[in-house]
């Protein structure tokens, strides 16, 4: 019997193998495809999806494949591409975009790694590499296909057909994660999928061409062109694979048709308005693929089902808008992984599993809201930009260019579309959003403070050592003097105690706690500990005292906070510690 069948090969469930393997937890992955994603979609990864990946030894080989930060700095608004006139790709708005290449102080005082661009199908390959590496020969099945399973109080079976050879086995496990995008697990039991369907349809074309004499801007990412000869509009990526910016050997443009469009389901009419929508009839172009997909913001109405629990697009699936969808299934793998973990090592009693579900839905049901919004948000300003498909291509180009007119009568117009573009930032700033979203449920205790006020919930992320909230970044010093990230300080499948500068019993209890948990424990202090805060940064965010200490998890998330001494150091640890892993009650 495995430990764990994980059912998808993408993003989430790779991620999940790589994690148990791991913290030494035996599973086996089986996908219904022969390989990795061909598709290219999902490319943005946020800085908590980088600190995830740093840990599992991939993060370099990702940044050094990804956009370099200098050319993901913004997202651009263009009139077009290219033309007979040089307001044909004039640009007319720019948004700083994740943390501005690492520009952005806020965001780079969030966490030790800047938010990178890699597409699902540079990026998937290397996650499968790493995973083979990490788990047991033959644990990693592509074109393998669940067909179906049963549950009973031990395990599940699942029927898996080896689309190669036609054969057909049973494979039991403990448990199953369900990291199928939707198409099996979750259909076999029932799991109904709520929210927005169908709200808009796009037809993807991935194609290789040199675009370098229209896309100019190297310091942009994603391009929104309005198109005032067609009336439409078209988003625009580069690819790489080698190259970034205007020199990127390869692009994706997304086009929008109506539901009733027949254009949109033959590719020789996409390709057409491709060229109609960059205003390139004749230049070379080497079409890859064409895919078809609608927008939908949709969240299961369960995240688990006995012993199957759904990651990913299986759970939720989202607009692209925001990026958040990837980055949502790799963080459902990192909650999850390691309470499956202490559970099947018998450091954490099963109840500790009931706690997957109310962490993680209400934070992917904000995700899915959120990416809703900004394309919205989106619609809203190209309609300010008075381009429509009724007007003629004539009207359309005089509506645009009362943005830079200059004339009298066009700047209150020319005001309200850079307010609407600003207001994107709502997208490409929405760092409380990616970065700080926190957890309640039994695995949390509160501390009895209440939520720190915040202006703008969207774009501001306030770093505090408040149970359920991520461990803020600080840089430590070590006794040797060396620079380290405090997240370091958090290892695989264990949990840290973080005391004050005067926490010794604290870490005296730990110590003694040690024998029959994985727990860790450091005092850190400005001029005493075991490392050095040199700036200070954690004595001002864990908001305790001297004596006082904080729990991580060992997802870095804090568990629970003393402000001060305590009367018994290592009874109250311990029935921390027996609360948060399931075996006792939730509230001290």
């Amino acid at each position: 019997m495995h430990d764990v069948l994980i059912v998808g090969g993408g993003g989430a469930g790779l991620t999940a193998s790589m994690l148990l393997s791991q913290l030494g937890v035996d599973s086996l992955l089986v996908s219904s495809l022969p390989t990795t994603s061909v598709l290219p979609k999902a490319h943005v990864l946020n800085q908590r999806t980088m600190e995830i990946f740093a840990g599992l030894g991939i993060a370099d080989a990702i940044y050094e494949r990804g956009t370099p930060p200098e050319q993901m700095r913004y997202s651009g608004w263009y009139a077009g591409l290219a033309g007979p006139d040089a307001d044909h790709g004039r640009r007319f708005g720019l948004v700083e975009s994740w943390g501005s290449g690492g520009r952005s102080p806020e965001w780079s005082s969030a966490s030790p790694h800047l938010s990178t661009n890699l597409p699902q199908i540079r990026l998937e390959p290397i996650l499968k590499a790493r995973a083979e590496e990490l788990a047991a020969p033959g644990k990693i099945r592509f074109h393998h296909e669940l067909t179906a399973l049963v549950q009973d109080s031990e395990g599940v079976t699942a029927t898996v057909v080896d689309r190669e050879t036609g054969q057909a086995s049973e494979i039991r496990a403990r448990y199953l994660l369900a990291c199928d995008g939707g198409r099996t697990v979750g259909k076999l039991l029932g799991v109904q999928m709520e929210g927005l369907r169908d709200l808009a349809r796009i037809a993807t074309v991935h194609f290789s061409a040199d675009l370098s004499a229209w896309a100019r801007d190297p310091e942009v990412l994603i391009r929104w062109l309005v198109l005032p000869h067609t009336g439409g509009g078209a988003t625009m990526v580069p690819m790489g694979p080698t190259r970034w910016g205007p020199d990127s050997e390869e692009w994706v443009v997304h086009l929008d048709y109506a539901a009733d469009d027949p254009r949109g389901l033959d590719d020789d009419r996409v390709i057409a308005d491709l060229r109609t929508a960059l205003g390139l009839p004749d230049h070379p172009i080497d079409v890859h693929l064409v895919t078809r997909w609608s927008i939908e913001g949709v969240v299961a109405d369960r995240f688990r089902d006995g012993r199957v629990f759904l990651l990913g697009d299986a759970a939720h699936r989202h607009p692209p808008t925001g990026g958040l969808g990837l980055n949502s299934a790799i963080q459902d793998a990192a909650n999850l992984a390691w309470k499956l973990a202490a559970v099947l090592h018998g450091t954490a009693d099963p109840r500790l599993l009931d706690t997957y579900e109310p962490e993680r839905k209400p934070v992917t049901a904000r995700n899915v809201q959120r990416s809703i919004e900004n394309a919205l948000n989106h619609i809203v300003t190209a309609e300010l930009t008075g381009i429509t498909p009724q007007n003629s291509a004539e009207a359309n180009w005089r509506s645009i260019r009362r943005l830079w007119s200059g004339l009298p009568d066009d700047a209150e117009s020319a005001a309200t579309i850079r307010r609407a573009i600003a207001s994107q930032s709502m997208e490409f700033d929405e760092h409380n959003i990616e970065y700080g979203y926190t957890y309640t449920s039994a695995a949390v205790i509160p501390d009895g403070t209440p939520e720190p006020p915040n202006p703008d919930p969207i774009r501001l992320y306030q770093p505090t050592a408040r149970p359920g909230h991520p461990l803020p970044h600080a840089w430590l010093d070590d006794q040797a003097g060396r620079r380290i990230p405090l997240h370091d300080l958090v290892r695989p499948g264990r949990w840290l105690l973080v005391a004050g500068e005067e926490g010794h019993e604290w870490c005296g209890a730990a110590t003694k706690l040690a024998d029959t948990r994985p727990l860790d424990a450091v005092r850190i202090g400005h001029l005493d500990g075991d490392y050095l805060d040199p700036r200070s940064t954690w004595t001002r965010h864990r908001a305790h005292s001297a004596s006082g200490a904080i729990l991580v998890r060992p997802d870095r998330v804090i568990a629970w906070r003393a402000h001060a001494a305590p009367v018994d150091a290592t009874e109250q640890l311990a029935e921390v510690l027996r609360a948060v892993l399931g075996a006792g009650p939730a509230g001290m």
